[in-house]
């Protein structure tokens, strides 16, 4: 591999796990370089064996390019070490992604991109065959990332994708915001910096119910109001592939889900009820034209407080009812227990994303009978 400028070493530590991975130190190492495509060991991107799942674009060269956060590329490979090429758009000239790396399943490692064009190399493993998953911490709003191929001994066929597919609407809490202090602490760094949408209640909810994964989501977003000066709304956004820019024509047929869920009225606080949930209705009846088939959740706030959450909860409730007197019976309300709130700008932080994700997974498990 040609570097372009030193290496950067990010992590060394023992993977926790069964016996086959315990003894293994995982080393995660960032350059600045790109591809040799006449590399007996690349695989581009194209390469078939490579999974992707998330709102993702093909450039005109050929990259996987992608916005969303918890957007995810899976490989499997044989050998000690593979080397992961990903383009960081470095939106304003100083804006790097963040993003989650997790070798066979084991301690997810959250790192940021360093470069325009970051090798990645994963070294340190044992013999044998590995599985390797980049995800995409960071949002929109932080620019794309592109991934740009793999470097290994030999590329083999990813176990299959799980049949369940969930697609989860949201804002800033969807995203994953704020809930990630390990390295960073709230009032410190960037405004992104605590951002994780690995670990997000909606990356972690599929997980725990075996299934895909979309999180359809923009920090501040609302339904009839945005904040923090933002012109776009969920209604006008949702089907784009870059949501924040408004851009990009996604193409629904790509992705299915079994199950949506729609978390969305934190930013829009307290509204008219009757103007806010004729906006809700029209915005369920977009998502059911698209999804004929899917069970619809409506969600009150994670972060509703004493005054929000009793007027979602009103909303919501008047909204499934309209639908199921007009015979629509495949849709449905949650209100989560508690308001969480712990992490930065009053997110939710990872205990509680965690606790936000069991509360769905036990909803979800009745709601659609799984084991």
């Amino acid at each position: 591999m040609r570097l372009l400028k030193s290496a950067l070493v990010f992590f060394g530590f023992l993977l926790s796990g069964p016996a086959l991975f315990a003894q293994q130190k995982l080393v995660i190492q960032i350059d600045s370089a790109k591809p040799q495509s006449s590399s007996k060991m690349f695989n581009s991107p194209a390469n078939p064996l490579i999974q992707y799942t998330g709102r993702i674009e093909k450039t005109a060269k050929s990259l996987m390019r992608f916005w969303a956060p918890g957007v995810y590329v899976k490989a499997k490979f044989n050998g000690n070490n593979c080397t992961i090429y990903l383009n960081d758009e470095v939106l304003y000239g100083n804006v790097h992604n963040y993003i989650e790396i997790v070798v066979d399943d084991q301690k997810p490692v959250r790192i940021q991109l360093k470069f325009v064009t970051n090798a990645v190399a994963i070294k340190g493993l044992n013999k044998g065959d590995h599985t390797v998953l980049i995800c995409k911490d960071t949002e929109a709003g932080n620019g794309y990332l592109d991934f740009a191929g793999i470097d290994c001994k030999k590329l083999l066929p990813a176990p299959p994708k799980p049949k369940i597919k969930i697609e989860f609407i949201g804002n800033s809490i969807t995203c994953g915001f704020g809930a990630d202090m390990a390295e960073i602490p709230c009032g410190k760094g960037e405004w992104y910096d605590q951002h994780n949408a690995y670990m997000s209640y909606g990356a972690r909810t599929a997980r725990a119910l075996n299934a895909q994964w979309h999180l359809s989501a923009v920090s501040g977003i609302g339904m009839i109001h945005s904040c923090c000066n933002m012109t776009i709304l969920m209604p006008q956004v949702f089907d784009k592939i870059n949501m924040r820019d408004d851009s990009i024509q996604w193409d629904f047929k790509q992705y299915i889900p079994d199950i949506v869920t729609i978390c969305l009225g934190q930013n829009d606080g307290i509204q008219d009820s009757a103007t806010f949930c004729k906006a809700y209705v029209a915005f369920v009846k977009t998502v059911r034209s698209k999804y004929e088939n899917a069970t619809i959740v409506l969600l009150t706030s994670p972060m509703g407080d004493n005054n929000l959450t009793p007027v979602l909860k009103n909303y919501l409730t008047s909204i499934v009812s309209f639908f199921n007197q007009n015979g629509e019976k495949n849709i449905d309300k949650y209100f989560f227990k508690k308001q969480y709130h712990e992490g930065c700008g009053s997110h939710p932080s990872l205990a509680e994303q965690e606790e936000i994700s069991d509360e769905l997974v036990g909803f979800m498990r009745k709601k659609m009978e799984l084991n």
